[in-house]
Formats: structure tokens, C-alpha cells, sequence
């Protein structure tokens, strides 16, 4: 007698695009291209597009597994190649342009890539790095044909009459490197399985909320962690996507009142340059139903300002490690009763964990103490879950302990509601007599003064507190401030012994190349530095 049973159905990308072409055909897929042309292509063509890319990869004489870059910023042909290297069953290695030529030399190399795709705009980096490349045989051109195939040409001479490469749902499908801050860049490899529950967590409503009206203007870049999933979530809904393959202030506003963009995603500093052009040239903010910030904490002004034109504000963490998505801040089950700032209050927080990630904090000097969810205790933040790494590309080790917990390197507090507060990565907290300073906290309540436009906090050594914050302030062009003014603003905002011991002007902040605040350099740039006693 039979029990029953469930079809089998192997979870791989393949069948997200296939949802998105067969059920949402004609929502359209807008590039805005850096000389200012506009394309439009939508689910349907961009599925047809996808299958004469894994027609022409296997023409070049690529198989499972294979690794293919692309070094390109957002655009449909970028997005055409997630699906057709994934449908023809091989991996795609997104690099990251802003990396240096040693880290870009060596995640190309280390990942064995054999096919290069890049925008025209990184010609220069290629032609610098082609003898560097061993392992690449073949370059193709996104927009251009100048100097190698184009992309239209290579997939225009198939016929698109494609089936999609079968396989185990456990197979990867993408692999994205670590930005590399100490050591060599770390290889994070993505399976089908992983993304595609990654994907359908994105879809939550506490997360993504995408419904079929939604129209997304992701501003993080495709290259970055995956562009935290947006564009596999994406399909799932069958949303407009709007791209601008260039993240000018000028551009985005644009492109978000023509396109009638509802939501968008980046770091802090996209909405702060935004914040910026609309002012100088007397605009109005976009109507965005929802604005996902995430890559590193995002100031009190730039919630409250984003909040009060209407929009939804939510915090998101996570790292490639994490495919990317870990928490994402939306309205708590008491949100109705808040006032506007308890509700600016919350959002500040990075959000709590969706279904699929489990966290933990651990004393810093004790890691074997597990930290309660007190909204106090601050600890080493833990994570595990089905999109989490176990272990690192080509690593002999597995990146997790016994009980599958990875450490994160940041520092956190987890409230007795599941929020979490990121208050610091475990290498920069400040620690002075014993207690701990919060660098980020720091950095942000210093932002909020309208005559800074950028701040770091780093502790430098003290003969009796072993460390004390000193804060690196970037003015806004065109203001003064003193660093009495900035210790005045800053002593109602947080403790008394955090308030730093000194505050120095630069011209600028060295940043990574994910955009955050690259506290390494700013420690070597100012190694000879000695506070006054």
C-alpha cells in the first residue's frame, strides 16, 4: 500500500527563471548606460538571452563546473549571465573592479576562471591584467565589440534552442571573494540549493516585501555579495528592474521619478550623496515605498530624513559569507504603538534574523560564554544557517566549529525581542580600563553634526587605559567645525569615558573596496600618531 509521496524537485536556479519568463513575461528589465541610452528587455528576453549564453559557453567548450568572471557593474546583460552560466552548469566568479591588480590577479587565478565578461568602461583593467590571467581563454565584451567579441554578437550567433544543465541542487552556482582586508581574498562558493533558499527568505515580508508592483533600483552592485540576492528574489516576484550601470547621484534620481522606481538598496553613502544632490539643487527626495541600507551602518539623520518622506526604512546585515542576507530590520510586532523616534530608534538597529539564520553572541574574552539576549551584553556576533559558509574555497579546513557556528568578526547585541545591534567589527572596538568602546557608535552620533561629513574612530594607546578613541572627522565642503564643537555635540549622545581624547581633520577617509571604512589603513596612515598625556 502505497504512503504517498511528493514529486522530486531539485532546487536549482534554472527554475527561477523560468517562474519569472513563464509568469511575468512582459515586466520589463530598464538599463540606463553610462553614455545616457536607455535598453529594455524584460523576463521572457531575458531568459531567451540566458539560454544562448549557456549555448555559446558550451561552444567555447565549457562544462560543469567551469568558472566564468565577469567584471561588470549592473545592467540585463549582467543579469542575463547569472542564469546562463548557472543553466549551463557552470559557476560565475563576480569580480569586484575596485579590488587592487594583486587581488584581482589572484582571485581570477585562484579561482581558475576561464572566460572573462566585462564592461568596455574596465578595458583598461583587463588589458593591464591579461598576462596575469593565465587560466582565462577567452574575453568578451558586454557593450562593445572594440576590442574583443561583443556579448550581443557571441550569444546572437545561437538559436537559443537550449535545455538547462541538470544537476544536484548542492552544485555551485556563483562564487564571490571576500574583499581581502588582512591576507588574501577568501573564495565564498555559493550552491544552487543555498541561493535558492536564500532567494525565497528575500521574499519574506520582513524582508524584501516584493509583490508583482514592485519596481527595484538596486544601487549595490551585482558584483557585490551577490547584490544580496536581489536579483534571484527578484525573478521569483517577477518585478521591474531598473539598472543604471553608473551610480550618479544625478542619474538615480532620474531614473527613480521617470521609472517610478518603489524600492531601492545600498550603502549609507549613496543616500547621503543623494541627500545631497536633491538639496543642492533644491529637489524633492523620490517617493520610495522601501529603502534597504546595509554595508555599514546607517546615521540617525539619514533614517529619520528617508523615514519622514515616507519611506520604509530597513536595515539589512550580512557579509558574503552569508550569501548575503542575515537580518533585516522591519516593523516589530509593537511598531503601532511607537512614537517616531522609538520607531527611528529601532530601525537604527541592523533588524532581526529571518527564518533560516540562527545567532548567538559570545563573551570577547571568554568565547566559550554564550551572551544572554539581554539588549545589553555585547559579544562576539555567531551565525549558522543554509546559506551560511561552511568552508572557504579550495580551504582544507572548515570555516565553522563543531556546532556549525561561523564568528563574523562583529561585535553585537542581541535584544530580548531577536534585534540585533551590530556595535563593532571584533579588531576595532575600542578597549580602554577594561571596557569596551564602540567605535561605530562613535562614527555615527559624530555624522549626525551638520558640519561633518564623514567620521572614523580608532583607538590609539594610552599609558593608564591602554586605549583611547581618537575620532578622524572629514568636514562638509564648505563648513567649519572645531574639535571642541564635535566633543560639545557628542557629550549628550553617548557615555561620558567614550567621548574621544582627541579629534583631527583629514582631508579624507581610506575606504575598502566595498565602500566601508577601511580602519587598517587609517591605523597605518597614522602609525606615528601619539596622544597627549
Amino acid at each position: 500500500m502505497s504512503l504517498g509521496a511528493m514529486q522530486d524537485w531539485s532546487m536549482r536556479i534554472s527554475h527561477v527563471i523560468d517562474h519569472a519568463a513563464r509568469e511575468a513575461p512582459n515586466r520589463e528589465i530598464v538599463t540606463r548606460w553610462a553614455d545616457g541610452s536607455e535598453t529594455r528587455t524584460d523576463w521572457a528576453g531575458v531568459r531567451q538571452d540566458a539560454k544562448k549564453m549557456s549555448q555559446a559557453l558550451q561552444a567555447l567548450g565549457l562544462g560543469k563546473g567551469d568558472k566564468v568572471a565577469s567584471l561588470a557593474m549592473n545592467h540585463a546583460r549582467h543579469l542575463v549571465s547569472w542564469f546562463g552560466v548557472a543553466g549551463m552548469g557552470g559557476v560565475l566568479h563576480t569580480c569586484n573592479p575596485r579590488l587592487f591588480e594583486d587581488q584581482l590577479e589572484y582571485i581570477v587565478n585562484h579561482a581558475e576562471d576561464k572566460v572573462m565578461i566585462y564592461d568596455a568602461a574596465f578595458q583598461p583593467i583587463v588589458d593591464k591584467m591579461r598576462d596575469k590571467w593565465p587560466t582565462v581563454e577567452h574575453y568578451i565584451c558586454f557593450d562593445s565589440g572594440e576590442h574583443t567579441t561583443s556579448f550581443e554578437d557571441w550569444i546572437g550567433a545561437q538559436d537559443g534552442d537550449f535545455e538547462w544543465v541538470d544537476g544536484d541542487e548542492r552544485d555551485p552556482c556563483m562564487i564571490c571573494y571576500t574583499s581581502g582586508t588582512t591576507g588574501n581574498p577568501k573564495g565564498v562558493q555559493y550552491e544552487h540549493r543555498s541561493t535558492l533558499l536564500h532567494a525565497l527568505a528575500g521574499l519574506q515580508p520582513s524582508t524584501f516585501n516584493f509583490t508583482a508592483s514592485s519596481v527595484m533600483l538596486p544601487v549595490v552592485p551585482m558584483f557585490h555579495a551577490a547584490s544580496w540576492g536581489l536579483p534571484y528574489a527578484g525573478a521569483m516576484a517577477g518585478i521591474k528592474f531598473v539598472f543604471s550601470a553608473v551610480n550618479d547621484p544625478a542619474v538615480l534620481d532620474e531614473v527613480m521619478k521617470t521609472e517610478k522606481v518603489t524600492d531601492s538598496a545600498g550603502v549609507p553613502t549613496v543616500w547621503l550623496a543623494h541627500f545631497q544632490y536633491c538639496d543642492a539643487n533644491n529637489l524633492e527626495l523620490p517617493k520610495l515605498r522601501a529603502a534597504t541600507i546595509g554595508g555599514s551602518a546607517a546615521p540617525r539623520f539619514m533614517i529619520e530624513r528617508l523615514m519622514k518622506n515616507g519611506t520604509r526604512v530597513q536595515h539589512a546585515w550580512g557579509m558574503t559569507e552569508t550569501s548575503p542576507i542575515g537580518t533585516v530590520g522591519g516593523p516589530t510586532a509593537d511598531w503601532d504603538q511607537l512614537t517616531f523616534d522609538q520607531k527611528v530608534e529601532k530601525t537604527m538597529k541592523q533588524g532581526r534574523p529571518i527564518f533560516g539564520v540562527e545567532l548567538r553572541t559570545v563573551d570577547l574574552d571568554d568565547p566559550t560564554k554564550v551572551l544572554p539576549r539581554d539588549g545589553e551584553s555585547s559579544g562576539a556576533l555567531h551565525i549558522r544557517g543554509p546559506w551560511v559558509v561552511k568552508r572557504y574555497f579550495k580551504a582544507e579546513e572548515d570555516a565553522i566549529d563543531a556546532d556549525g557556528w561561523f564568528n563574523t568578526g562583529d561585535v553585537a547585541i542581541l535584544h530580548p525581542d531577536g534585534t540585533m545591534q551590530i556595535t563593532d567589527r571584533t579588531k576595532d572596538v575600542i578597549k580602554s580600563g577594561g571596557e569596551w568602546i564602540s567605535s561605530v557608535e562613535l562614527e555615527n552620533a559624530a555624522v549626525g553634526h551638520p558640519a561633518v561629513a564623514e567620521a572614523a574612530a580608532i583607538g590609539m594607546m594610552h599609558p593608564k587605559w591602554d586605549e583611547r578613541p581618537v575620532l578622524f572627522v572629514v568636514k562638509q565642503e564648505g563648513k567649519e567645525v572645531t574639535a571642541e564643537e564635535v566633543i560639545n555635540f557628542l557629550s549628550d549622545k553617548v557615555a561620558k569615558w567614550w567621548l574621544p581624547d582627541a579629534v583631527e581633520f583629514v582631508d579624507d577617509i581610506p575606504h575598502t573596496a566595498t565602500g566601508k571604512i577601511s580602519k587598517k589603513d587609517l591605523r597605518d596612515r597614522f602609525s606615528d600618531y601619539a596622544l597627549e598625556i
